[in-house]
């Protein structure tokens, strides 16, 4: 199982949201989605998650929540496990991003964007404040077909 990171860094009641449009091989093109990405040989979700801001956006992350855990199982991409974070916190300044546009996105209006239909299901949890949790997505034909959710989820992060 791959694992990944994904953060919504958040102000003023806005997400930090990336377009995905840069790369022509990019199951996310087209979409908005938070930041993050893979963890590398001996990284820690932490680690990840601090290394990929860095290099998605030049901000330093120096307030941030490890929020939950959402495995992915889809019949097109296989089994993922996503460490998801927000942040509250960063020194640095924005820069351009070479994976697609960066752009502050009101809480409110993440609905009204091209995104994957199970976001909405770990959002709506972030925003509720929930306490640590984990969500299973079952994908098929990149549709979403089946959630599982157990909140709190009380078994100790990997």
């Amino acid at each position: 199982m791959r694992e990944t990171t994904l953060c919504y860094l958040e102000k003023d009641g806005q997400y930090l949201m990336l377009y995905r449009n840069a790369k022509a091989h990019d199951p996310n093109k087209g979409k908005w989605i938070g930041l993050g990405g893979k963890l590398e040989a001996g990284e820690t979700p932490e680690q990840c998650v601090c290394r990929e801001i860095l290099e998605e956006t030049g901000l330093t992350l120096t307030a941030y929540e490890y929020r939950g855990i959402v495995d992915f199982q889809s019949d097109r991409d296989g089994e993922e496990r996503m460490h998801l974070f927000t942040a509250t916190a960063w020194t640095g300044t924005l820069t351009a991003c070479d994976e697609g546009e960066l752009r502050w996105v009101p809480k409110t209006d993440l609905v009204k964007l091209p995104g994957w239909e199970g976001d909405a299901v770990f959002l709506r949890a972030l925003d509720r404040g929930d306490p640590f949790f984990k969500i299973t997505l079952t994908y098929r034909n990149n549709h979403l077909v089946g959630t599982q959710a157990q909140i709190p989820y009380t078994e100790e992060p990997v």
